[in-house]
């Protein structure tokens, strides 16, 4: 079955955007993956088009209507697909769960807008809250993108190379190490003698080492996970136990 993301937003002509670019637009033409949008606004209720409403109890904004979200998300077939709202106050997107997603059969996406979405709507369709990270945009299409992205990639036949996928960030519970190419010589800088030896154990060893330090010093919060974490965790990339 086709990995297959439905978007459901008030702005379907900023999709496909990027995900319609480079290999992610070709691995949509070769029939890895597929997207498409809902208008939220076709469900609007009045002619105005309107989908939201003053806040219960006051304060400051619109909130989007229940009502009009159910219609919007009962017209799309679920397919055993994760119905996931991108908000500021969900579980935080990281490469664990793009593995977990990518495994499914797609996703629905819920793009949110104003001051948020009607709470009752998330326990009556089970929607799953992601977010990107401890910061606020003004809508959730970029973090729909991202999430996409995330888990696009990770479909086999998206990317020409497979193998580097697990040498990459986060992948064993570490950061990338760093890469070089021509020339071989940069404003005095030069590449790693050890990357030019043609050893590949040398090379192996050299590049380990990079991403404990990297982890370590950039990201302590991963290196401390990795560190208490045995082997066979994260040998297999499951997530970490909070």
């Amino acid at each position: 079955m086709m990995w297959h993301a439905t978007i459901l937003t008030l702005y379907p002509e900023l999709f496909p955007g990027p995900l319609g670019a480079s290999i992610l637009g070709r691995g949509a033409a070769d029939g890895h993956w597929a997207l498409d949008t809902v208008n939220i606004r076709d469900f609007s209720d009045n002619k105005y088009g309107s989908v939201d409403d003053t806040p219960a109890g006051g304060g400051a904004g619109l909130v989007m209507r229940a009502d009009i979200m159910a219609n919007a998300i009962d017209s799309v077939p679920r397919n055993d697909r994760r119905i996931i709202c991108l908000s500021p106050r969900g579980r935080p997107l990281n490469q664990p769960l793009a593995h977990e997603l990518s495994q499914g059969p797609g996703l629905i996406a819920i793009c949110g807008r104003f001051e948020g979405i009607d709470e009752r709507v998330f326990d009556a369709r089970q929607i799953e809250e992601v977010s990107l990270g401890d910061f606020v945009l003004a809508g959730g299409e970029i973090a729909a993108m991202a999430l996409i992205e995330a888990c696009v990639r990770l479909i086999p036949g998206v990317l020409g190379s497979a193998s580097s996928l697990g040498e990459e960030s986060f992948e064993g519970g570490l950061l990338e190490y760093p890469q070089y190419t021509r020339p071989r010589e940069f404003e005095g800088r030069a590449i790693p003698e050890v990357l030019l030896s043609g050893d590949h154990k040398r090379i192996a060893k050299w590049r380990d080492e990079q991403r404990n330090e990297i982890t370590r010093t950039r990201r302590p919060d991963l290196w401390e996970r990795f560190s208490t974490d045995g082997p066979i965790r994260r040998s297999n990339n499951k997530e970490p136990k909070t």
